[in-house]
């Protein structure tokens, strides 16, 4: 079958099993392969060992899987509309990051993947490999967003696309069968800077680039140990995750809701009560977030996180 052919095959299927964007980068190592390296060792990844391990793998899809020759990229919105603002009179409230709003996502994506890999093997006679990835596989998803042109890695160091703006999942595809590449995104920052002033933290030491162990969204879901007094006040009222740096970004300013009825808003999201958070038994944590990407926090974190933002809000009372 010719590689075009394939191509447009590859993306009517994402577009039947129900993504936004598709795109297609050969399988080749990143170009920014030696500055993530530089980067780890820097000790910006914080306390996230993990990402130091398989290296080759999330640098080169060829390592991941022997005899890859491209990628397949998925994009998948999650954008929902924003909720209305807890009233003053209410109990003390978190917020959580509009991605684990609904049901787990890579439960959601990695479904989606498999249903067009299913398609796929129907509609191709060649025998052919393929790994589907959903964020836990050692590849640098971004990147392959990137050079498939579903969209831009931003200021913010996220994917941007012009109309789906930044809330949405990427899935990645990849295999051995031989598919035209998409041309790379272009970059549309251009002058702004909205989520670099924006960020309380300071993460951003310089555009593109991140300080992961001074994100809130690390130090809430990623960071085992205590966090450091200096970023308390800065947390606010964030319990899980960050969405400060997608919320000021003008590409998200009119971006579509997401069509996706998995994404939802699910209780206790998006605004969780803090004190009931504090008081959960670990049954509480489980029955609570049962489906949700919230559980990447272990309970003891989570309320960690919520005694901060309790103390938070005493102070601004």
């Amino acid at each position: 079958m010719e590689t075009a052919i394939l191509g447009r095959i590859v993306r009517r299927l994402a577009e039947e099993a129900g993504f936004d964007r598709c795109g297609i980068a050969a399988a080749d190592r990143i170009g920014r392969a030696e500055y993530l390296k530089s980067w780890l060792d820097s000790g910006r990844s914080g306390s996230m060992a993990y990402m130091k391990r398989y290296f080759e793998e999330r640098v080169d899809p060829r390592v991941l899987l022997p005899g890859a020759q491209s990628v397949i990229v998925t994009a998948l919105s999650y954008k929902q509309p924003s909720p209305p603002p807890p009233r003053a009179l209410d109990v003390p409230t978190g917020r959580v990051a509009m991605y684990a709003w609904g049901q787990d996502y890579h439960k959601v994506v990695k479904r989606k993947l498999f249903t067009m890999l299913d398609a796929l093997r129907e509609r191709v006679d060649t025998p052919f490999e393929a790994k589907a990835c959903v964020d836990t596989a050692p590849l640098l998803e971004r990147e392959f967003a990137a050079a498939a042109g579903i969209g831009w890695i931003g200021k913010n160091t996220m994917v941007l696309h012009e109309q789906l703006g930044s809330y949405f999942f990427i899935g990645a595809i990849v295999t051995t069968l031989v598919i035209d590449p998409d041309e790379r995104s272009i970059d549309h920052c251009g002058t702004c800077t909205r989520c670099l002033d924006a960020c309380p933290t300071n993460a951003f030491p310089s555009p593109y680039e991140m300080d992961a162990s001074r994100c809130i969204s690390y130090l809430t879901i990623e960071r085992r140990e205590a966090i450091p007094a200096e970023f308390h006040a800065a947390m606010g009222d964030w319990v899980f995750g960050c969405d400060i740096c997608q919320e000021v970004c003008p590409f998200n300013r009119d971006a579509p809701d997401s069509k996706e009825p998995a994404f939802a808003v699910r209780p206790p999201a998006p605004r969780p009560p803090l004190a009931e958070i504090v008081e959960w038994e670990i049954d509480d944590y489980r029955d609570q977030l049962s489906g949700s990407a919230m559980k990447r926090a272990k309970l003891p974190m989570l309320q960690r996180n919520a005694r901060i933002a309790l103390d938070n809000a005493s102070r601004a009372s």
